[in-house]
């Protein structure tokens, strides 16, 4: 039987098909949620955390789901997703105890928020250049955002929040004319750097070696790339490569601490050429 299109979903409905079991799987993990809250009969630790105290999992959780998507496990994925999503859902079942907000009002204000952004799919508008930007931008006025940076979040990942940053202030036109001028930025930046490795003052090379970071998080939003993507693949290529090295070495009767760093760096080349077919 070929399959019936389904009709299109408008800003205040969408297409019921497994709706049902959707919204009862839901259902399920609210009143579970809820089961594990109760003040009497709930489960002590789940009892005893509030926002702060669980804030962190949400951030943990959702480097899970991008290490799962980098590995392409596509049959862990829909666990770790999951994992998020039970996240959102104590968040709301804390804010629906202290008569905040409930899971509605997430879900809600998301759809709503989602809507109000894309008039070119759910009103008559046609698709413009920077037209999410402008969205998020009169929202933050809304809030009375007055700042450029003002609601960048604090607590992101340090080099996530540097490319946030640099971005933002590229919006009101703080940034350079193109990846050069980076790229210059760079060099300048590590020789400051070079410069106070020599005076050993630890909180000046601290200073200078933060500089470096966030312009290279810089750079990387200036060719499109997430420095968090870039060094999560730097650490599962040294990870890998190192692995293999060790292997290497015990496949020759050595193990790492009775070799120097001669040798290991001599087994690191090989594994570098390995990787690129060159033995």
């Amino acid at each position: 039987m070929p399959d019936t299109p389904m009709p299109a979903a408008t800003a205040d409905e969408a297409p019921d098909v497994e709706a049902t079991d959707a919204q009862r799987a839901l259902g399920r993990l609210l009143h579970i949620m809820a089961r594990l809250r109760d003040p009497v009969t709930g489960c002590p630790w789940d009892r005893e955390q509030d926002f702060a105290t669980i804030a962190p999992y949400a951030i943990e959780e959702a480097y899970e789901v991008a290490d799962t998507i980098a590995r392409q496990d596509w049959d862990g994925l829909p666990d770790e997703l999951g994992d998020l999503l039970l996240q959102v859902v104590y968040h709301a079942q804390m804010g629906a105890e202290a008569g905040r907000f409930d899971f509605a009002t997430v879900a809600r204000m998301i759809g709503d928020k989602m809507v109000r952004r894309h008039p070119h799919v759910f009103g008559d508008a046609t698709l413009a250049q920077g037209q999410w930007e402008d969205g998020k931008e009169r929202e933050r006025a809304a809030r009375a955002r007055r700042g450029t940076l003002d609601d960048v979040p604090v607590g992101l990942p340090a080099l996530l929040r540097a490319r946030k940053l640099s971005a933002r202030a590229a919006r009101v036109g703080f940034d350079w004319d193109n990846v050069a001028g980076v790229m210059g930025k760079v060099d300048e930046e590590v020789a400051e750097l070079k410069a106070e490795l020599e005076s050993g003052d630890k909180a000046r090379i601290q200073d200078e070696l933060g500089d470096v970071l966030f312009t290279l998080a810089t750079l990387a939003r200036r060719l499109d790339l997430d420095p968090e993507a870039c060094l999560r693949h730097a650490n599962a290529k040294f990870t890998r490569r190192f692995t293999e090295m060790e292997h290497d070495l015990a496949h020759r009767g050595l193990a790492l601490r009775d070799v120097d760093v001669s040798v290991m760096e001599e087994g690191w080349q090989v594994v570098k050429r390995r990787e690129r077919g060159e033995t």
